[in-house]
C-alpha cells in the first residue's frame, strides 16, 4: 500500500512496519485506565431535567403528584424518565400504545421509571483541628 503523507493514520499496516502496538505509542496495560475521574467512587442521582436540582427518591419510586422542590415542575413526566428518548417512536424506548402529547407534564404512564445519573461521590475531606495541620494537608501528597 502507497502512502501519500507521511504521518500515522488510520491506513496503516502494523505489520508492515514491524512494531505492533508499541511501535504505534499504546499505553501499556500496566498503567491502567486514564480520564477524568476515572475510579472514583460514584453514586447514582435523580436530578430534574428541568433545574438539574438533586432529589431523593424513595425506593418504591416517585410519587404521581411530586414536584420539583426548585423550579416546582412535573416529576412524574416523561422528560424525568429513564425510557425518554426524542429520536424513538412516541418518544419512547418502550413500547407504548398512543402517544403522550405533553412530555413536562404529569402523566399516568405505568412504564415510568426515574432517570438516575452516575456521578462522582463528594466525600467532605474532614476539617483539621488546628491551623498547622490544615497547611500540612495542602502539602500532603
Amino acid at each position: 500500500m502507497s502512502r501519500r503523507y507521511r504521518q500515522r493514520g488510520y491506513q496503516d499496516d502494523d505489520r508492515a512496519e514491524g512494531g505492533g502496538e508499541a511501535a504505534r505509542g499504546a499505553r501499556s496495560e500496566r498503567e491502567g485506565p486514564r480520564g477524568r475521574g476515572l475510579g472514583r467512587p460514584t453514586e447514582e442521582a435523580f436530578r430534574c431535567a428541568r433545574c438539574g436540582e438533586r432529589l431523593a427518591v424513595a425506593a418504591e419510586g416517585i410519587a404521581l403528584q411530586a414536584v420539583c422542590s426548585a423550579c416546582g415542575s412535573d416529576l412524574h413526566a416523561c422528560t424525568q424518565c429513564a425510557w425518554f428518548d426524542t429520536s424513538a417512536r412516541f418518544e419512547c424506548r418502550r413500547p407504548v400504545v398512543e402517544r403522550i402529547a405533553s412530555k413536562a407534564k404529569r402523566n399516568l404512564c405505568e412504564l415510568f421509571a426515574p432517570r438516575l445519573v452516575s456521578e462522582h461521590r463528594r466525600d467532605e475531606p474532614a476539617a483539621p483541628d488546628d491551623v498547622r495541620s490544615a497547611f500540612d494537608a495542602l502539602f500532603d501528597l
